[in-house]
């Protein structure tokens, strides 16, 4: 399997590149970047290591890696500037990842391609890939939450001293301000998480407060998240390079799971060699349904306003 990380040459690009290196699974790893210094310097590192991993092919190149590639994992993406508001961050991401769109479309891609975005604000980048893009939405897939689920048992596991692994615990909606913590499944080794040891009601909003907060947090003190999303979207890459069929929460376009339609939000998700295989409604608390309608709600309101900026 061959991947393409358009933003190869930046931090989440190389990261995810690294990844996917050490974890063995694909057979060719290309590198994009406007950067193309960037992207070559990145990939040279890694090929340097090639002898200690796994038999792949490693490279830098443009667009032309685009046709043969198996998933087009999207990275690229700008930083908010200094007063600048949410909405006009979003308008000039927007714009640079419609035009990696139309360079995509005009060098081409195979038909059975799957395109990882993770690119901000990834829900509304990944309905427009799904939109612009010749593939069904079931190819097109966003990181979504997956990270924020993560970076939740990571700190679920922190603060009661848990092995991380043996940690169950989602975050749906959006990949933004109005996230939602799965509380009524969260478990540590099978147990509740209510009945494991050490925990206190006082928990809920702390962690989840500081999950919701650990982007910028991670930002303040090194500059941006590197090594989380690198694996979080390497997990997403092997469960479809391997046809694993994991649940992952990632954003897909919904058409009536949890009675949400026509916005891509975060829901459990199997994920395969054919993209999204399925979503499934596990059972949740009745505030946690209203808050991920809520969140699809946010969603959508921000679509038809970036929408309407692109007709006009």
């Amino acid at each position: 399997m061959k991947v393409s990380i358009i933003g190869g040459g930046g931090l989440v690009g190389s990261c995810t590149a690294f990844a996917l290196q050490t974890g063995k699974t694909v057979r060719e790893i290309a590198l994009l970047d406007a950067n193309e210094n960037a992207a070559f310097g990145q990939a040279l590192d890694l090929l340097h290591g090639s002898t200690l991993m796994a038999d792949q092919m490693i490279a830098s190149g443009g667009y032309d890696q685009i046709p043969d590639s198996d998933v087009i994992c999207i990275t690229a993406g700008l930083r908010r500037k200094p007063d600048e508001s949410r909405l006009d961050l979003i308008n000039r991401n927007v714009e640079l990842f419609v035009g990696i769109l139309d360079q995509i479309r005009q060098f081409g891609h195979k038909n059975d391609a799957i395109v990882v975005v993770v690119s901000n604000p990834v829900d509304i980048l990944t309905y427009l890939a799904a939109q612009r893009l010749d593939l069904p939405s079931s190819k097109v897939i966003g990181l979504g939450t997956q990270l924020d689920t993560i970076r939740f048992r990571s700190l679920i596991a922190q603060r009661l001293k848990a092995p991380p692994t043996q940690v169950s615990a989602l975050i749906l909606g959006e990949h933004g301000e109005s996230m939602v913590p799965i509380w009524s499944s969260a478990s540590i080794g099978g147990l509740p998480i209510d009945k494991y040891p050490g925990w206190s009601p006082n928990l809920f909003n702390e962690l989840f407060a500081r999950t919701r907060a650990s982007g910028a947090e991670v930002i303040k003190n090194k500059g941006g998240a590197g090594f989380a999303v690198g694996l979080a979207i390497q997990e997403v890459i092997e469960s479809i390079a391997l046809d694993r069929h994991r649940v992952l929460p990632v954003s897909t376009i919904q058409q009536g799971c949890y009675g949400i339609h026509d916005v891509a939000i975060s829901v459990p998700t199997v994920v395969g060699r054919q993209g999204v295989v399925a979503t499934h409604e596990v059972d949740l608390w009745p505030k946690e349904v209203q808050a991920l309608r809520k969140s699809s709600q946010v969603l959508s309101q921000t679509l038809s306003t970036v929408l309407k900026g692109l007709q006009g």
